[in-house]
């Protein structure tokens, strides 16, 4: 039989609803033409991350899409309860209920909104009460379910829907494959969201096959807007819509409010799929209605599903790997398709966008995103993106930009959501991004207005930095979580950041400043618990001090030992502070060989080895500081252990949020061999390569090079320790590689060993 017999074959069967056994043969298509090896769009798993604390969703989106288009099993009606706060992003793995299929969802994070735009397959009759997807919640299991990189299916059981999503990057499509029935019906609700209210709505019926709208909502972005027009494969054979939970009277073909649902009627036979194709823009209907052209046009489902999983395969080939052991490379790629899901494009295929202002504005020779989880990707993700994405990181920039000079506070964004602030986390971690973006030789912004921004915001008042430029820390204030000393170790990474920009731009006096405010985190140790202390305005250190205690006032989601290391931009330093490489290599060991018992838990706290928390971002730096103080082979070991223990190809996959993806590109540059300690210097520290061979595909129009490769000899699950290093055939004298070195091609290798090595050990900076 051909492979394309074998698709026809295997895609009839399944729209009749009885080929869901065959869902494992649709991901493996390719290999029926022969043993090539997969393409890395066939080795990625979306249900990585659905279970545990990932909080991933399993839908169907595009590289960096406006639209997440996913299954929602979760109403987050309390975010804060643990087993409900596992389903931030609408979905976990463990649920066996769906209330249905919404168009917007948030990866990774640790805070649920989002949800927006709901619709349910059902068949029945739809009785007397209010429209509510709780009362249609449809049981399914999960061998009738498969996720791939742009399209999602589901068997629901009850009552025997296969329903089926793809995306473009700014629109949804459904197709529904219902049973021989007249009473076949497309709930839609508004009211349903995840942890956001409605604020204002609208739903019309515009003809017998259209049907418009818009959501207004309020939750942890404070006011978004998402407009849609739904076009339907066939006419409907009826329709109702409901406002405030009451029915209107039959033929309305308009409703306004805040709470409300609809129904679109259908008669159908089991061979003829309903199609619904919904066009999206936070601008207007209008918009909505030219993105669906744009994208879509007179394309069929099979083929944007098809176009979809091209794109993400060409995304994914950015980096080429072998592996003989599947489940690493299902791994490695399903992280990589994660840190490809955010930031998220917001602007029309016009480039219209709505603003941090609420008013709208069109993007000029860029595109505007946002979904910005600064304070968690600017440590690895970002630098992963200026050699993976570099097309994109202008464009990163320029967003960040636009919404300083549209923001009603006058500085850059710290969490920004549906281009609305959250001011969630601390530091301004927009200055690493554009401080890592131009010091990497990006410049496609303006870099005087960038540096502007950058130093106003620094300069700004609130979130405590009066008081940190004042005493040059911020004190602690019993009972006012203020996340004290967290706060001040990262405004004095941030004010580095400040420093190199100045200093590149020729502002001598400002990279003096900024360079002495870099070294305030000196001001908020204590040499005699070597640790890094809540201090009171009085200069005191507070007390009692327990390290182990999860004390908001102090620290953000994390304890005393979880920030001992949050210096990444001032290392020998901080290594001088602890009094010298040894006393500072055995004070990581004692990190990591401490029980691993914590006070007042807190849930983002997971992935521990002894202090160690890895499903949070502060320590993600940290194994890799051995490699800067003398120990590499102790690096190798602990990033190994890491890697190995707390990453699989399993719904679990992922011990924490995976925030956006800065947890999976933690996983890829481990992978690779090397890690950004600190993103802005350009240096890349060596951990321990998992790949065989990696081969990074350098885009020609921002890096020189065309291609660099990683060479991992011998190495295997116990050979985990680097013997040496050679760049292009020369011995490196170094445990790292600089972003200069990639760029410009060429080749690293590896030799492997089971034992330790010092590696580099003697001509460290």
């Amino acid at each position: 039989m051909s492979l394309q017999l074998c698709r026809d074959f295997i895609r009839s069967v399944a729209h009749s609803g009885q080929a869901i056994v065959l869902a494992s043969f649709v991901g493996c298509l390719p290999a029926l033409s022969g043993p090539a090896a997969p393409q890395p769009v066939e080795e990625v798993r979306p249900l990585i991350g659905t279970g545990g604390h990932g909080h991933t969703y399993p839908g169907a989106t595009m590289p960096f899409g406006f639209v997440q288009l996913s299954p929602d099993t979760r109403l987050q009606t309390d975010p804060w309860n643990y087993d409900v706060w596992d389903g931030c992003s609408g979905y976990h793995y463990s649920d066996t209920k769906l209330f249905g299929f919404s168009h917007t969802h948030l990866s990774g994070t640790g805070c649920p909104d989002l949800g927006d735009l709901l619709l349910l397959p059902i068949v029945g009759n739809l009785g007397a009460e209010p429209l509510t997807s709780e009362r249609f919640r449809a049981p399914f299991h999960h061998e009738n379910e498969l996720a791939q990189p742009g399209y999602y299916r589901v068997l629901l059981e009850k009552p025997d829907i296969l329903a089926e999503l793809t995306v473009t990057e700014r629109t949804g499509l459904h197709r529904y494959t219902f049973p021989d029935s007249e009473q076949s019906h497309v709930l839609i609700d508004l009211v349903h969201g995840l942890k956001n209210k409605p604020t204002e709505a609208n739903l019309k019926i515009e003809s017998d096959t259209r049907l418009t709208g818009f959501r207004r909502s309020e939750g942890w972005a404070k006011d978004k807007i998402l407009f849609f027009v739904i076009e339907a494969s066939q006419p409907f054979a009826g329709f109702g819509l409901e406002a405030e939970g009451k029915r209107l009277a039959a033929g309305q073909t308009e409703a306004s409010g805040k709470q409300l649902r609809g129904h679109l009627d259908f008669k159908t036979t089991a061979d003829k799929p309903v199609v619904l194709r919904v066009g999206l823009s936070v601008v207007s209907l209008d918009g909505a209605q030219k993105n669906l052209q744009a994208e879509v046009g007179g394309k069929g489902f099979d083929a944007v599903r098809d176009e979809a999983r091209s794109v993400w395969n060409g995304h994914l080939s950015a980096i080429q790997i072998e592996s003989t052991d599947a489940n690493f490379r299902q791994t490695f790629y399903t992280a990589l398709f994660h840190t490809m899901t955010a930031p998220t494009l917001y602007n029309d295929a016009d480039g219209a966008y709505r603003g941090a202002d609420r008013q709208i504005h069109t993007a000029t020779n860029f595109q505007f995103y946002s979904t910005f989880s600064l304070w968690d990707t600017f440590r690895a993700e970002h630098p992963l993106l200026t050699l993976v994405q570099p097309r994109r990181v202008d464009d990163f920039v320029q967003s960040l930009l636009a919404a300083y000079q549209q923001s009603p506070s006058n500085s850059l964004p710290m969490w920004p959501l549906a281009a609305c602030e959250t001011w969630c986390m601390i530091g301004y971690h927009s200055v690493s991004v554009i401080a890592e973006a131009y010091a990497k030789g990006f410049r496609g912004f303006d870099a005087e207005l960038a540096y502007r921004a950058m130093r106003t915001t620094a300069m700004d008042a609130r979130f405590h930095q009066d008081k940190y430029q004042k005493l040059g820390y911020v004190p602690t204030v019993a009972g006012d979580r203020t996340e004290a000393t967290s706060r001040t170790l990262e405004f004095s990474y941030d004010d580095w950041c400040i420093a190199q920009m100045a200093r590149a731009l020729g502002k001598t006096d400002d990279a003096a400043l900024f360079s002495q405010r870099a070294q305030n985190y000196r001001n908020v140790f204590d040499a005699e618990s070597k640790l890094f202390r809540g201090k009171l305005a009085n200069g005191k250190f507070r007390e009692p001090f327990n390290p182990k205690a999860i004390n908001f006032d102090d620290f953000t989601e994390a304890n005393a030992w979880q920030y001992a290391f949050a210096v990444p931009h001032d290392v020998p330093g901080m290594i001088q502070l602890y009094g010298g490489e040894k006393s500072f290599v055995a004070r990581l060991d004692a990190l990591f060989n401490e029980d691993s018992d914590v006070a007042e838990h807190t849930v983002d706290i997971s992935g521990l080895v002894g202090q160690y928390a890895h499903g949070n971002e502060p320590c993600h730096h940290v194994a890799y500081l051995y490699a800067l103080a003398g120990a590499q082979h102790k690096a190798a070991r602990r990033v190994r252990h890491i890697a190995q223990w707390l990453y699989d190809n399993t719904p679990a996959g992922i011990c924490g949020n995976d925030d956006c993806g800065q947890t999976s590109a933690w996983f890829v540059f481990s992978a690779l061999g090397f890690y950004p300690v600190n993103p802005v210097d350009g240096r890349y520290v060596f951990g321990s390569p998992m790949v065989e061979k990696a081969v990074i595909q350098l885009d020609p129009k921002y890096h020189p090079g065309k291609t660099f490769t990683v060479l991992a000899h011998k190495v295997s699950k116990q050979n985990l320790y680097i013997k040496s290093a050679k760049l292009n055939g020369q011995k490196l004298e170094r445990p790292w590689i600089t972003h200069d070195e990639i760029i410009n091609g060429g080749t690293l290798e590896f030799e492997m060993d089971i034992v330790p090595h010092k590696l580099c050990e003697a001509a460290r900076e």
